[in-house]
Formats: C-alpha cells, structure tokens, sequence
C-alpha cells in the first residue's frame, strides 16, 4: 500500500512539472517581468520554496511578495538577477 501511495505521489508531482508554463509574465509599472519557471523548476527541484501549500498559483502573490521571495533568493544563493532594471524590462 505504502509503494501506491508513494507512486501516485510521484505521478502527481511529476504531471504538475510537466503541466507548468514555459515562462510566465507579470505586467509592472516599471516594465513586464518574465519568469522562466521551468528553469527554476528544473534548477531547485523543489516546489515547496515558492509553492507551500503545493503546486498551483501562490496566494497573495504580488510586488512585495516577489520582491521579498525572489530578490532574497537570489540573494541567498547568490544567483540570478538583483537590481530592478535586471528583472523589469519595457
């Protein structure tokens, strides 16, 4: 029972990477923001750092929360972009 359950939890989680949009784009005032979520899928193999109630569309999910959540991600590991005009493009 324990090898289903693990199996079809595989399979959920392995349907929703494939199911995920390419790239994503966020209308801002400073200019659009693109955000290649596959990428980002495939580099931190780990949904529950953005998504932690699980795969799907982050509630609450805004300027602030980007700016907190991405910018200190990128921060801490030291990898991808930081400075406004790097993310924002008109």
């Amino acid at each position: 029972m324990k090898g289903l359950i693990v199996a079809v939890t595989l399979i959920v989680f392995g349907a929703s990477a494939a199911l995920a949009a390419e790239c994503m784009v966020f209308p801002a005032s400073m200019g659009k923001v693109s955000f290649p979520h596959k990428e980002h899928q495939t580099m931190l193999k780990d949904c529950k750092i953005c998504h932690e109630k699980g795969p799907g569309e982050i509630k609450g999910f805004g300027k602030d929360m980007a700016h907190k959540l991405c910018i200190g991600c990128h921060k801490t590991k030291k990898a991808g972009p930081t400075k406004c005009t790097e993310c924002h493009k008109k």
